[in-house]
């Protein structure tokens, strides 16, 4: 343990300190140690460690943060998922550490695809199909047409549908609107599995007109340039060479996506007069948001340096037992189905009072400890055995181990920290685990920092470790009535810190299995 902890806790901490031959040394006063990390979590709960000195000095901040953001009429796709829970941990661990946050899904609900899709709709759909099961049917709609998309009356027929819905036609735009409608009522359902919410739905349709006034914008500053072909370009390279240009207009003068990015970034800005805007996306689109946040800097909006683009790895190997997998559903269905099974192996399954929902979150816990182990960046292959191990270092045993030590609460009762004698709580393993409670704030503060959950990932994962070799050695019952009273107390210190270390992960802690 670093003696920056102890020595921010209480210099009382140390009993001794000698010097040695190149080294410092130091004795834990162990009794302070226990009595003062127990009571702190005691006393703050969920707050543990947030409430830290460590973030007295942080000033408390507003944060936009757009991520998940999947394509409308399209069934949520399992290349979201990574946006969608790393979005929400960042949301989490802002929120937690006592900043505002406005969780922003930035839908993909334009361009010319529905233009075919609406075409397909008029050819193939069906209202019925529709109102059932509305995604999966624009699915099949959409594969339709764009085996006919080769044809050109078809061609002319999507670009007509998308003109007219350019230009506001009533029945097109009521078409359009009943797919975004439909779409979001879906999404909807699988946020709440992933345990997901967001406090704005937006999209690149609300950006339409806008975008229209930033391109205005760059032309009255200076910025717009015309290409011979007559697109628009922004020249972002050092010298004013051309070597580096993001188009931002088509020949047509119609906005791009990069153009509708910007009018969306202004307007949140005015809206939302936020300390800082965070973008969450995979690593591919790293080229869009930097030119993003040039443009921006170069239109003088200074708060350009305050956005970021938190980017992330790709997974790979993701199948169900169907073969390859496309959407996130079927990954969810997986994983409960797996977990489900694994459970009902054991003789305590029958016990549970819903064992299809137990299965969902410690399933959901498997997914979202492999996907954060690493660092975000990095690409990883996704393996159903790794993932749903009970006794390695996965989210399956991280739900184990907070559900053993509730049942050990449920069975011998809640100690209270009054009544418990801390000079019980000497042994090795005791301290280890004091030890590691007592690091908690470093780890928040790491992530904090660089918005990676890993830091905790790995906390929790040596917390559990230590809590089970703690749980062999140190026995509840059978214990001595104080010892037991002490035992107790560090058990449901340790339960406490797992669980709000859980949360901020996007992972609902379960008390059976």
């Amino acid at each position: 343990v670093s003696t920056q902890c102890f020595f921010r806790v209480n210099l009382k901490v140390m009993s001794e300190i000698s010097a040695g031959p190149g080294t410092v040394n130091f004795t834990i006063n162990r009794e302070l140690l226990a009595k003062t990390v127990l009571q702190q979590v005691w006393k703050d709960g969920s707050a543990y460690g947030a409430k830290s000195e460590l973030f007295s000095a942080v000033p408390r901040q507003k944060a936009v943060i757009e991520f998940s953001s999947p394509n409308i009429a399209k069934k949520f796709h399992i290349g979201h998922l990574r946006s969608t829970i790393v979005g929400n941990f960042i949301a989490n661990l802002k929120v937690a550490l006592g900043h505002e946050v406005v969780r922003i899904n930035y839908l993909g609900d334009w361009g010319m695809q529905f233009g075919l899709l609406g075409v397909g709709f008029q050819t193939f759909g069906n209202k019925e199909k529709l109102k059932s099961s509305p995604l999966q049917h624009l699915f099949e709609v959409y594969v339709q047409i764009n085996k006919a998309a080769e044809d050109e009356n078809t061609k002319k027929l999507a670009k007509d549908f998308f003109r007219k819905l350019e230009e506001r036609d009533e029945q097109t735009l009521s078409i359009w609107k009943q797919f975004r409608d439909l779409s979001i009522e879906e999404y909807i359902q699988i946020y709440k599995r992933l345990g997901v919410h967001f406090d704005e739905y937006s999209g690149e349709s609300f950006y339409q007109e806008k975008a229209q006034e930033v391109l205005k914008m760059l032309e009255d500053k200076g910025l717009l340039q015309k290409t011979i072909k007559g697109t628009g370009i922004v020249d972002l390279s050092e010298k004013k060479d051309l070597s580096t240009v993001s188009t931002v207009m088509r020949s047509d003068g119609t906005s791009l996506y990069i153009t509708r990015d910007l009018a969306a970034a202004i307007d949140r800005m005015n809206k939302h007069s936020c300390d800082s805007m965070i973008y969450v996306t995979d690593k591919s689109q790293s080229n869009h948001f930097q030119h993003l946040f040039q443009i921006l800097k170069l239109m003088g909006y200074d708060w350009a340096e305050r956005c970021q683009h938190v980017s992330f790895g790709l997974v790979q190997g993701m199948k169900t037992r169907r073969g390859e997998v496309i959407f996130l559903e079927d990954v969810l269905n997986e994983v409960r189905s797996r977990m489900l099974q694994n459970m009902t192996s054991t003789k305590t399954t029958k016990e549970i009072n819903d064992p299809v929902e137990t299965a969902e979150k410690v399933g959901l816990a498997a997914l979202i400890i492999q996907d954060f182990r690493g660092l975000l960046s990095s690409d990883y292959q996704f393996s159903w055995d790794r993932a749903l191990q009970s006794r390695g270092d996965t989210g399956v045993f991280l739900q184990y181990t907070h559900a053993r030590l509730h049942s050990l609460e449920q069975i011998h009762g809640n100690a209270e920290l009054a009544d418990v004698n801390v000079a019980c709580l000497q042994e090795p393993d005791a301290i280890s685990v004091l030890q590691h409670l007592l690091r908690y704030d470093e780890v928040l503060y790491r992530s904090s920092q660089d918005l990676q959950p890993k830091h905790i990932v790995s906390y929790l994962l040596t917390l559990s470790h230590l809590v089970a070799v703690a749980h062999r050695t140190l026995p509840v019952k059978g214990s001595a009535p104080e010892v037991s009273q002490a035992r107790l107390c560090l058990f449901h210190a340790a339960r406490s810190v797992l669980a709000n270390g859980m949360k901020l992960l996007g992972i609902t802690p379960v008390n059976q299995m």
